[in-house]
């Protein structure tokens, strides 16, 4: 499935890691210009800063506005959801072969199969698919020394439908919720965090770096904190919001640890495509991948709610619906499998998961697969149940990512 998002071709697609879509063909990665790419697809930085902006305007003026400030809200999300949208027409029309309409008709139905095609070509001895270039940009941030910090975008087909994703779930939540908190004493706050949470998530999605990635991550779950204690009048939702907020930074323990490792591991630099290349081409040690994937899935474990550190998700239903229900089971439950598959590279030599058979990785979404489907028979709160589906779905997608890829070869070759 994930491969199907692919952004590069060669090396990626063969080792069936087009979920980061890092690599290209020669094993470099390939940044195509923004003066030849759709402008959308180029300034995709846009999205985010559209619903930053809704943030900033909602905190400083909503209590002024008719509506409370949702108006904001409502108007970068529907914005942004454009904006998404045209980004999928024109990611598709970029596919080899779909410059006619009847072409881009039938690449947008056949991504799917093309991409596991490309998959699994490389176990069965042929040439795979080769799929799209990504789109990036970056700019320098600040320079240490010889070391120089940068902040970019990665636009691949993963990220496009990711932000359409994010997007469009970020655009039911702030509908919902115009009458789910109508006349609630702190509207305006709840529609800033809202805004503020949708910013994060889209830029997380389309960052090229860790250091980015950290930096939409951290922000997702301070509004996480905010949204589930939203009536922290009541002992139960602040105390849910306590215990999600320190259970996922015990799993972000892990994730900073990681970044940092694979930063100097790879040569001083935070860029994901380079981390997944040097992981791929042997340039990165095996001790070195084992103990970097170990510690970044720890920031998995919290970010999806996997086991042991599932128990928060349940109690975050404590919120609103509109945010609990949709944000926090669709959206950022899904960051930790993102994370995963963005940096696959690294996972796919660390857990050694071309060797088959159980690895860390599938062990933790095995275990939270059959404790989730358990649990949610003994709850007697809805929205409880049903934040248990989504913990173990994401399970499953991070397990199918941590498994041998021998089944697809099977299926589709």
């Amino acid at each position: 499935m994930f491969s199907a998002f692919s952004g590069g071709g060669g090396l990626a697609p063969d080792l069936g890691l087009s979920v980061g879509s890092l690599l290209a063909a020669g094993g470099e990665t390939v940044a195509e210009h923004s003066s030849s790419a759709p402008w959308i697809l180029a300034h995709a930085w846009v999205l985010p800063a559209l619903m930053m902006a809704s943030f900033v305007a909602t905190l400083f003026f909503g209590k002024r506005m008719k509506f409370l400030g949702a108006e904001f809200g409502i108007v970068s999300s529907v914005a942004t959801m454009v904006l998404a949208i045209g980004g999928v027409i024109l990611w598709i029309r970029l596919a080899p072969g779909a410059h006619s309409a009847e072409g881009a008709n039938e690449e947008a139905f056949r991504a799917v199969g093309t991409g596991m095609r490309s998959f699994a070509a490389h176990f069965a001895g042929e040439e795979p698919i080769k799929l799209r270039d990504p789109i990036e940009r970056s700019v320098s941030w600040f320079r240490d020394g010889n070391v120089n910090v940068g902040l970019g975008i990665h636009v691949d087909g993963f990220a496009v439908a990711m932000l359409f994703t994010v997007a469009f779930v970020s655009l039911c939540v702030h509908v919902f919720s115009i009458e789910y908190l109508r006349g609630d004493k702190r509207f305006t706050h709840y529609f800033a965090a809202l805004n503020l949470f949708s910013g994060a998530m889209l830029w997380m999605v389309q960052t090229s770096t860790t250091l980015g990635l950290l930096f939409g991550w951290e922000l997702m779950a301070l509004c996480s904190f905010l949204l589930i204690g939203h009536w922290w009048e009541d002992e139960t939702n602040s105390t849910a919001a306590l215990k999600a907020f320190l259970t996922t930074r015990t799993g972000d323990i892990g994730l900073l640890i990681g970044i940092i490792i694979l930063f100097f591991a790879a040569g001083n630099t935070f860029d994901m495509a380079a981390i997944n290349e040097k992981a791929l081409n042997g340039g990165i040690n095996k001790t070195t991948l084992v103990v970097a994937a170990v510690a970044l899935f720890f920031g998995v474990m919290g970010k999806s709610a996997q086991f042991p550190l599932h128990t928060w998700l349940p109690d975050a239903m404590a919120g609103p619906t509109p945010a609990s229900s949709l944000i926090h089971a669709a959206t950022m439950v899904v960051a930790g499998v993102y994370l995963f598959a963005r940096l696959y590279g690294v996972f796919w030599q660390g857990f050694s998961i071309n060797a088959g058979g159980m690895n860390f990785g599938s062990w933790i979404g095995a275990i939270t697969i059959v404790a989730a489907a358990g649990l949610a028979f003994v709850q007697t709160d809805i929205k409880k149940v049903l934040a248990y589906s989504p913990f173990r779905s994401s399970a499953t997608w991070s397990s199918a990512c941590r498994s041998e890829p021998g089944s697809v070869r099977s299926s589709i070759s």
